[in-house]
């Protein structure tokens, strides 16, 4: 399976696009992929590149936060985190937007189904979003090692629930398994349909989480 990725820039970002061979006349899965906490587009792009995806649209966009050195955070710890995860808030729905209507206009006959992945902070960052974002409605999100940071005080009532695969590790030194698996069960609480699945990996993407993704963004 060939991809054809390219670079360009969105409010002032990094953005990498990646296309697979389309057929419009399917569904077009719109697959967003953030990278975790000090770190790049880039970093996430090598795990990316071996997913095994067809009819599939990808963007792998730059997180806001410059932690210095060329890496960049989707929000900032500390005190002030329920306030900067605000902020990332309205810069995810920016990217979504920009990513539907970029794509949109490149496939006009095409039906797009958003989709979001993400590791460390940015499995974080694709649970946050799942739980604010409204319109266009996201199709399938997965998060791997991902947790829940400080959240702004209204969660709104989600209208539809999202198909969630969200796989945490139980030697993960970084993220414990008890604060993925929290995240994952606020999820199931606020209505989304979840799998969970607890392995035996550190903080890291394998193989298996891969091969895993391919099989949950390929199925029906």
């Amino acid at each position: 399976m060939t991809v054809k990725y390219n670079n360009t820039e969105w409010q002032g970002k990094k953005v990498i696009l990646g296309e697979t061979e389309i057929e419009e006349e399917q569904p077009v899965n719109l697959l967003i992929g953030f990278h975790g906490a000090e770190s790049t587009p880039e970093n996430m792009l090598v795990s990316g590149n071996k997913l095994r995806l067809k009819n599939t649209v990808m963007v792998y966009p730059e997180g806001p936060v410059d932690a210095g050195n060329g890496l960049f955070s989707w929000w900032k710890d500390g005190p002030r985190q329920k306030e900067s995860v605000q902020e990332f808030l309205t810069c995810s729905s920016n990217i979504i937007d920009t990513a539907h209507r970029h794509f949109s206009e490149q496939m006009p006959k095409a039906t797009l189904r958003i989709c979001l992945w993400g590791f460390s902070q940015g499995g974080a960052a694709s649970l946050v979003t799942t739980l604010f974002h409204e319109s266009p409605p996201l199709y399938k999100v997965a998060s791997i090692c991902g947790f829940l940071p400080e959240l702004p005080d209204d969660v709104p009532l989600q209208s539809s629930p999202v198909n969630i695969l969200g796989i945490f590790g139980a030697n993960d030194d970084v993220v414990p398994a008890f604060l993925a698996d929290h995240a994952l069960d606020e999820m199931k609480t606020k209505g989304h349909q979840l799998t969970a699945k607890e392995t035996q990996q550190r903080h890291e993407i394998s193989p298996e989480n891969l091969k895993e993704l391919t099989d949950f963004f390929s199925s029906d």
